[in-house]
């Protein structure tokens, strides 16, 4: 039985099973706590003002249970900037094509402000993010794009462990000569801002230059035999993020749950359109119609976000079937209906344990 499957990960940060979970919902966090697993609360594109008040919330409802905060800090953003400084500095011919699609696809303003349409990825943002998550109680932090050796060294004098999401052997390798403390290699099958090398061909890889540190597996993993299989490679568990959107939990616009439900691997796209940085996400026509002929190509971060934000904000706001979609990995496959976290969670505690029997079988 796998239920003793403990690497020395978990042991060090209190956990049952070796699963990671990625997301933006305090509710699928908490969900992914009580099931057993370590839950990493996404806070890149919060507002900086709800920042305090979702970290009360989560500290509340956590307790005890251990917990992380995963931030984006892209190097090469202006120090400070506002949103509406910037869309003056838009090329007219961007600025031009999007409102075409605007019309197109009817896209309605959004009503509520949201960080899509009211920041920009800056220096000063990035620090008010990081001096409140380094006052939470958060057990780790982990950075998605971008490392900041004062953060690193900061949060590791708080007792938390530092994780760092790497594409690369490079990006490995700059993440230890730092000091962070756990690798998370996210291969290109991940959703999100991700690499070129696979998950199955990066892990081996990081694992390598590791040493002794230990090292999560990322990108395209939705099943227990998937989590089994990154161990018996060296891994000390697996990162899930996909996967969590098909639960309750997530509050998942229904049309964008629809979408996941129906889609597959091959139906998730590597684009530059959502944020002017590579990223995985599933297609939809406002995807599609930046790869049509003409299509300008999409601004740098933080350009693209400030060209498109308010489209993003209003496909969720208004669940628009046409248009809406969100990263999302190869794992989609996994996605067959709305479920519950304590559903997935036993789900791949259940698959490990196949997978294990299986295995024993085999070498007996």
């Amino acid at each position: 039985m796998t239920h003793g499957v403990r690497t020395p990960v978990c042991e060090r940060l209190g956990i049952r099973h070796p699963i990671f979970g990625f997301s933006h919902s305090v509710d699928v966090c908490v969900a992914i706590a009580q099931a057993g697993g370590f839950p990493v609360m996404g806070l890149a594109r919060e507002l900086p003002q709800e920042i305090p008040h979702i970290l009360a919330e989560v500290q509340q409802r956590m307790g005890d249970m251990p917990y992380g905060i995963d931030l984006m800090l892209p190097s090469k953003v202006p120090e400070a900037a506002s949103i509406d400084e910037l869309k003056g500095a838009l090329p007219a011919g961007h600025v031009e094509f999007v409102d075409g699609l605007r019309r197109r696809f009817e896209v309605q303003p959004p009503v509520k402000p949201s960080f899509f349409t009211t920041q920009v990825r800056s220096e000063a943002l990035f620090n008010e993010q990081i001096e409140a998550v380094l006052a939470s109680n958060c057990r780790g932090v982990a950075t998605a794009i971008g490392l900041r050796a004062d953060l690193i060294e900061r949060a590791k004098a708080r007792g938390k462990l530092t994780f760092s999401l790497v594409g690369s052997v490079r990006h490995a390798q700059k993440a230890i000569d730092m000091g962070v403390e756990v690798l998370v290699a996210q291969g290109y099958d991940a959703g999100g801002h991700t690499g070129p090398v696979g998950t199955l061909s990066l892990l081996p890889q990081v694992i390598a230059v590791a040493g002794d540190k230990p090292v999560l597996a990322a990108g395209g993993i939705a099943t227990g035999e998937q989590v089994l299989g990154t161990i018996a490679m060296g891994a000390q568990g697996a990162w899930l993020g996909t996967l969590w959107m098909a639960a309750r939990e997530n509050h998942t616009p229904p049309a964008l749950l629809k979408r996941l439900v129906e889609s597959n691997s091959e139906d998730t796209v590597i684009t530059r359109a959502h944020s002017g940085k590579p990223c995985r996400v599933v297609r939809s026509d406002w995807i599609d119609a930046w790869q049509q002929p003409g299509a300008p190509e999409p601004l740098n971060m933080p350009l693209q976000q400030v060209l498109t934000g308010d489209v993003f904000a209003s496909m969720h706001e208004h669940d628009d079937a046409r248009t809406i979609y969100e990263a999302a990995g190869q794992s989609v496959f996994a996605i067959r209906g709305e479920t519950t976290v304590a559903e997935q969670m036993a789900t791949l505690v259940q698959g490990m344990e196949s997978a294990w029997s299986r295995l024993a079988k085999l070498a007996a």
